[in-house]
């Protein structure tokens, strides 16, 4: 049983680098510059037809000032190649998170390239970009209040609407979660559509993540049992 979405949690570049001996930066660079595209590249050849990565948290922006503009860094350089990259090889490219707070030229060559390969059909990428899932669910609170207010509709709202407000609309629900690094929680990744996701905890660092160990996921996850409450 192949998942359709699969939603991984980056976590370990920093301790990746530590155990290494090099600058921290450089964990975050090896899987920007190496690790995203080889397994994007594989979920499609096994079927996958959606893949999201955690990329920066809301609560990232805590972090050391050095270290969060080497990050951003990164984004600004690997961003126009990656995206060309990703449309030569018929990946279609999704952002979700509070874009808003971004560098105003990072937005705009997010948008670029999210225009440029929305008609890609071989698989789905989705980046978390300064995403929190508390902060999702308020930002879908105050869109669906807006909207409520304007056109003087009733104050109830369902689940399938309020669907339509998160960041994710039209995307199907990750049935498997993976996060790396040992750490076994989500943090407020996804806390909405998570609720019957599969979650995978292994041992070793992002930067450590290669296709064979994402073919050892699917295979946890074709051993699972899932009810969905029943």
């Amino acid at each position: 049983m192949i998942p359709t979405h699969i939603a991984i949690i980056m976590d370990g570049n920093r301790r990746w680098a530590r155990a290494h001996k090099l600058p921290i930066l450089e964990g975050h660079r090896r899987v920007a510059n190496v690790v995203l595209e080889r397994l994007v590249e594989h979920a499609a050849a096994r079927g996958i037809t959606y893949i999201t990565f955690w990329a920066f948290s809301t609560e990232n922006w805590n972090r050391a000032k050095d270290e969060v503009r080497d990050i951003m860094l990164i984004l600004k350089q690997g961003l126009k190649p990656f995206g060309r990259r990703m449309t030569e090889k018929g990946v279609r490219l999704l952002m979700i998170g509070d874009l808003t707070k971004l560098d105003f030229r990072l937005q705009k060559g997010i948008a670029d390239v999210v225009e440029k390969t929305r008609n890609n059909t071989k698989i789905t990428l989705v980046i978390a970009l300064n995403y929190g899932g508390r902060n999702e669910i308020i930002r879908a609170i105050n869109k669906w209040r807006e909207i409520a207010i304007l056109k003087s509709q009733n104050t109830k709202i369902n689940e399938g609407e309020f669907n339509t407000y998160l960041d994710t609309k039209g995307i199907p629900d990750p049935d498997l979660i993976i996060r790396t690094g040992g750490e076994q929680r989500l943090s407020g990744f996804l806390p909405w559509q998570s609720v019957y996701s599969e979650l995978y905890f292994p041992p070793w660092y992002m930067p450590d993540f290669t296709p064979q160990r994402l073919d050892e996921a699917i295979e946890e996850f074709a051993r699972r049992q899932r009810r969905f409450g029943k």
